[in-house]
């Protein structure tokens, strides 16, 4: 009996060894994918800085050739199709996110980090905003020069869907300061935040339905149906996103001349507002920030819509659009740091808990 008693024991003290020793190996490769996860951010926020987007083979844009390609064979006026559409799209752009992330684990760290730092790299579009804006403002000072707003009536496409044709000089500082201020999320914020919670997969899963709800997310005749699903999934993903950007603009306002105080007042007054429960977050705040006024008439391709007034100041200038792309670049470059913590974070947790489990075994 005492024989079986000792060979029981160390059976038991046997399996509880091999317990702690998987719960250790477990614990340790979370850790270190997090910990890669948080440098890859950083390295792909970095490349974004130094090099922008891609000229050429830009990744965003096969998925949209993909997406069209698509659409030509799943339309159908029906949001039934629409999601159909989206979800297809989505989940084949995480399912090769997922790919790409397994393949590097198996890899080591190093390869996670750079895997995250090129996916982040390739679905950031932050840089190129905040040069975009600068390079409006600047065709908007010359037309004061030269009364000509034919060189910026070209570029404003590359920023918003609206009708250039229509807009003078302020119409046009407006349509680009607003687009500045809400891609700030879309385009960086939001990408950066879901590379934290959820890696490459995530990058890829967010800029795929970010991408599809430029394209379709439309209240036209032709997508006020089919392009429904692309709507609300991207407002779904960037609940969190556009928040973290209102707070985010805030805290940065003094780097523009700002007011904290001013920002977190017209999100609070004026956002709800506006007809999307995200783009409102980020157009207030950054008016509140600014000292100036956003909304009013809003003419797009397919129609006209009135938007709530946004702020409480005059009506933006040229100017206003250069401190619009200070400011994005300084709420980007805080989103990176934030996420790239968030990741950081999770693996400090993770590391608790792995050590509250080995102190109970």
């Amino acid at each position: 009996m005492l024989s079986s008693g000792r060979h029981v024991t160390v059976g038991q003290r046997t399996s509880v060894a091999a317990t702690t020793t998987l719960v250790q190996i477990s614990v340790r490769s979370s850790q270190s994918r997090f910990n890669a996860r948080a440098a890859g951010l950083l390295l792909g926020f970095v490349a974004d800085r130094a090099f922008a987007d891609p000229v050429r083979f830009h990744p965003v844009a096969g998925f949209g050739t993909a997406a069209i390609a698509l659409q030509k064979m799943s339309y159908r006026d029906s949001r039934a199709a629409g999601t159909l559409h989206v979800a297809v799209l989505v989940a084949g752009a995480a399912g090769l996110g997922l790919a790409a992330e397994a393949a590097s684990r198996r890899a080591g760290w190093m390869a996670v980090t750079g895997t995250t730092a090129i996916a982040t790299w390739a679905v950031l579009g932050g840089t190129s905003l905040a040069r975009t804006g600068i390079d409006m403002a600047a065709r908007l000072e010359a037309s004061q020069v030269d009364g000509d707003l034919t060189k910026a009536r070209e570029l404003l496409p590359s920023l918003c869907g609206r009708d250039p044709s229509v807009l003078g000089e302020e119409g046009l500082t407006r349509a680009a300061l607003e687009s500045v201020a809400e891609n700030t999320s879309d385009a960086s914020v939001g990408a950066v935040f879901w590379g934290a919670v959820a890696g490459v997969p995530g990058l890829f899963a967010y800029r795929a339905a970010n991408t599809l709800d430029a394209m379709i997310g439309y209240r036209s005749e032709k997508y006020l149906r089919f392009g429904w699903a692309a709507a609300r999934f991207d407002d779904l993903v960037n609940i969190v996103p556009a928040r973290l950007t209102g707070a985010l603009t805030a805290a940065c306002a003094p780097v523009v001349g700002g007011s904290v105080h001013e920002s977190l007042t017209a999100w609070k007054r004026d956002a709800a507002a506006h007809p999307s429960p995200n783009a409102g977050v980020a157009e207030a705040s950054a008016a509140g920030a600014l000292g100036i006024s956003l909304g009013g008439r809003t003419e797009y391709s397919h129609g006209v819509e009135m938007r709530p007034v946004l702020g409480s100041g005059p009506v933006p200038t040229p100017n206003d659009l250069r401190r619009a792309s200070r400011l994005s670049s300084a709420v980007q470059i805080s989103a990176a740091v934030v996420s790239a913590g968030m990741s950081a974070g999770i693996a400090v947790s993770i590391g608790k808990f792995g050590f509250l489990r080995r102190q109970r075994h």
